[in-house]
């Protein structure tokens, strides 16, 4: 019976929203970073900009093309 135990944590550690498979390393430290947030924060649906904040907090940047005036 652990065995179905297992299952069960893994789909509740899953997304429904996304598809079985492998991701990344990348991908693996956002959906960690953003589950330790909503975790955290007790919000279960971050808002995009909180989902923002994720990201920053992971060191992401946003890099405007070369010759972009940032005025």
């Amino acid at each position: 019976m652990p065995y179905k135990q297992e299952i069960a944590a893994r789909r509740r550690a899953i997304d429904p929203a996304t598809c079985e498979r492998d991701y990344d390393s990348s991908e693996l430290e956002f959906m960690q970073a953003l589950e330790t947030y909503k975790n955290e924060s007790g919000r279960r649906f971050p808002t995009c900009s909180e989902t923002l904040t994720v990201l920053r907090s992971l060191g992401y940047v946003r890099v405007l093309p070369c010759g972009v005036a940032t005025d």
